[in-house]
């Protein structure tokens, strides 16, 4: 069996909840696993598996748009911490444990360190669409296009293959990277759809102006996540945020506004939700996610919400619906084989697939 660390941002909780289940199956097949990752990754984690909690970037932001200013001082303050953090990583995980292989899911410091070392490094994540996938995007998203792609190769420099999540497929760039449908947590595949009245609201951080919008359609009934208070404000239904109540009311709802977060967006079409992404300002993957979503049929997005285009949304819920009835019901499987041949024989798999 393989000795692996994986990397895993901290950052948001999609990467965490990703990585258990690939953690858990990887696991199961008798791999040993020193983890490493910050933040929320590190607390979703720990007391399930071997975790060394490391330092990591963290992005601020304010009413859905992303605090350039902010998020620099944040992360210029934790910088000695990172030096100390990458030592302990370089001694404990490499020196001491020798891995196999490394994976990655968008933690820049294990990559780095497989570079140092000469492991082979998987990457997985849905990042890599924006690097190594062929997409459409409008000209005027070219620029940040660009500089994200930057972005991902500064983090993650020469993964020797990369494992793409993904729920828009267009043709690869190179041969080691490979297209699988978005891994699901097994709670969210174990639930039942249905359709009660109300549209889920969520968002990351305190997104004022929206709430004010919802406001003017008193006929809806939204259930509102993010704000972490339990109040009723007329038509808006303020929760604090619960896994096991934030899935029901996932199940059960007729729709979805919200930031277009990769997890949250692939989570709702596998349930055959209908979804409205506000992208955060600032984020070129949530425009794509965004973008994505409306080109198949499946919801509607907007970088400038109004009233109007919710009205819009609403109204055109019943023909979402219905184009999400196409939508692949795939689990996680073919990216769980795909990891199982090639770590099979302490990665020798994987070798082969490097040098080839």
């Amino acid at each position: 069996m393989a000795r692996i660390v994986y990397g895993v941002s901290g950052e948001g909780s999609g990467h965490s909840s990703r990585a258990r289940e690939i953690l858990a199956h990887l696991v199961g097949h008798g791999h040993q696993l020193k983890v490493a990752s910050y933040d929320r990754g590190y607390r979703n984690l720990k007391d399930d598996f071997d975790v060394m909690e490391i330092s990591g970037l963290s992005i601020n932001s304010q009413d859905n748009k992303i605090s350039t200013i902010r998020t620099l001082l944040e992360n210029l303050k934790m910088l000695p911490d990172g030096i100390k953090s990458f030592n302990v990583a370089r001694h404990q995980l490499f020196k001491q444990f020798k891995p196999n292989c490394v994976i990655t899911d968008f933690e820049p410091m294990t990559a780095y360190l497989a570079n140092y070392y000469h492991v082979p490094l998987i990457s997985l994540d849905n990042q890599h669409r924006m690097r190594y996938m062929e997409y459409s995007r409008p000209d005027e998203l070219s620029k940040d296009a660009l500089i994200t792609e930057t972005v991902i190769r500064a983090m993650v420099p020469k993964p020797d293959i990369s494992l793409v999540t993904t729920f828009h497929f267009g043709e690869v760039k190179n041969n080691h990277t490979f297209l699988f449908p978005p891994i699901l947590r097994e709670s969210v595949l174990a639930l039942s759809a249905t359709e009660e009245e109300h549209i889920l609201v969520y968002v990351t951080s305190g997104f004022d102006s929206l709430i004010s919008l919802l406001e003017n359609f008193d006929r809806e009934e939204f259930i509102i996540y993010g704000y972490d208070k339990q109040e009723v404000n007329g038509n808006l239904h303020y929760r604090p945020f619960s896994k096991t109540k934030f899935l029901h009311d996932l199940a059960t709802s007729k729709a979805i506004i919200a930031t277009a977060g990769f997890t949250l967006i692939t989570e709702a079409l596998y349930l055959g939700k209908p979804y409205f992404a506000v992208p955060m300002e600032g984020q070129f993957e949530q425009a794509l996610n965004a973008l994505m979503l409306e080109e198949q049929g499946f919801g509607k997005s907007s970088f400038d919400i109004q009233v109007d285009q919710i009205a819009a949304f609403i109204y055109s819920i019943p023909d979402y619906k219905k184009n999400l009835r196409e939508y692949p019901h795939e689990g996680n499987h073919k990216i769980k084989d795909f990891l199982d041949k090639l770590l099979a024989n302490n990665g020798q798999q994987l070798q082969q697939y490097i040098a080839s």
